[in-house]
Parts: structure tokens; sequence; C-alpha cells
């Protein structure tokens, strides 16, 4: 043990843990969205709260098993942009003010995910071994739409910018995957303007719709799966076009 913990062993790849833990958070969140699909379903109108008590009852313990999920996803997500940082850093140092805004940026993510799953929790052991309230239920989850919602969408949109920002000014990834970052922050916006459109479930630019799920979540989840799918592959592919790139330009002159 005194041999593998040595200073000289533990020096972790930067660029694989940045692809691992990528596609770790693409897994996670399909596995999430899968379990969300088949097992909890969708929920009734707010309004409604002998409904939201009864659906939260027969839900409860599959809302546990995807915040179960969220979880570790929020765990592999926090490698993810501190390795991402790490990659960009160690290739531009002056770009490292970017990186930290979308680092900073993807923690505060994460906090305020926890704290939705947590209200969307609380809310599901509100039925376990007692009688569901269903105003208790409404309140938790009106709260958490809203953290998952515009919320979470405004610093998602600035952790893909700044992402994206840096991908074109240290060229560590290529650059389509900026324009990639850069168009996921613009679809990000466009779902903020959704807490302003109610909680139903079944209008999909409503705050709680299925709009924020394709046109944030998803794009999000495209993005982190392709920098991870980029980085395990590693750049020697990218490396050789730019050499190549830069030979002919200089022959040119």
């Amino acid at each position: 043990m005194n041999r593998v913990l040595r200073p000289e062993t533990l020096k972790p790849d930067v660029r694989r843990w940045t692809g691992i833990s990528a596609i770790a958070v693409a897994a996670l969140m399909a596995a999430e969205f899968l379990v969300q699909v088949t097992t909890v379903g969708t929920r009734p109108e707010l309004a409604d709260e002998q409904a939201i008590g009864a659906f939260m009852t027969e839900a409860a313990n599959p809302t546990l098993v995807v915040i179960f999920i969220d979880t570790f996803l929020m765990a592999a997500l926090i490698v993810f942009l501190a390795s991402f940082r790490q990659l960009i850093t160690h290739t531009r140092h002056d770009m490292q003010w970017v990186a930290d805004l979308g680092y900073g940026a993807g923690m505060v993510f994460v906090a305020i995910t926890l704290v939705g799953d947590a209200m969307d929790a609380g809310g599901a052991l509100d039925t376990i071994d007692q009688p569901a309230n269903g105003t208790v239920i409404r309140a938790l989850t009106e709260g958490h739409i809203v953290m998952f919602g515009s919320i979470g969408c405004v610093l998602t949109a600035l952790v893909v910018a700044a992402a994206g920002y840096v991908t074109f000014a240290s060229d560590v990834l290529p650059r389509w995957t900026g324009w990639l970052a850069f168009a996921v922050a613009a679809s990000n916006l466009v779902t903020v303007p959704a807490m302003f459109n109610g909680t139903s479930a079944t209008d999909p630019f409503s705050a709680g719709g299925g709009g924020v799920t394709a046109l944030a979540t998803f794009p999000f989840l495209v993005w982190v799966a392709i920098v991870g799918i980029v980085t395990i592959r590693g750049q020697r592919h990218h490396a050789a076009r730019r050499t190549a790139a830069a030979v002919g330009v200089a022959l040119t002159r």
C-alpha cells in the first residue's frame, strides 16, 4: 500500500478523468430519465391536492430512486467540472478565470439541484407510513420545479458558455465542441421564461413541462457525453490536424 500511495504514483490523468466522469454523468442522467418516465410518470395538476397526494403515495419509492441516482450524478458532475477546469488551465493559464467561472457556476448548480432533490424527497417521505398531505407536497413540488427549471437553466447556460469560450481559446478540444456548447447555452436560456407559464405538467412550455427536458437537460446531456468521448479518445487526432494546419499556413507565407 505504501508503494502505491507515493507522490510519483498519485498522478491521475486529467484527460482520462474528464472523459470518465463525463460519460458517468451521461449514463446516470439517462438512467434517471428512464426511471422517471417508466416508473414515476406524469404528475397530476398541482391545483388538485388530493390527486397530487395520491400520485406521490404511489410514486414515492420510484421518486426516491430517482433522487438516489441524482445524488451520484451530482458527484460525477463535480469530478467532471473539476477535471475540465484543470484540463483548460493546464493549457492556458490566462484562461483560469473563465474556467473558474464555469466551475463556480457548476458548483452552484450542483448545490441547487441537491436542495431541489431534498425538497422532492420530502414530498415522497411525507407519504410513507402516514396519509399524504397534498398541501405540503404541492409547496415542495413548486419549489423544486423552479430550481430544476429556470434557475438551473441559467446556471447550466453559464457553465457551457464558459466551456465553449475556453474551448476556442485553449484549442484543447475540437472547435466544433465549442460551437455545440454555445448552442446548448442558447437552448437553456430559451427555457428560462417557462417559470412564468404556470406549473402544468401537460404544457411543454410551463415550468414543469417537458420543454425544459427537451431544450435544456437533453442538450446538456449530449454535450457532456460528447466531451467525454472526445477526451477519452485523446487529443492525438486533434493535435495532428492542428499541426498540419500550422504547417500549411507556414508554407503559404
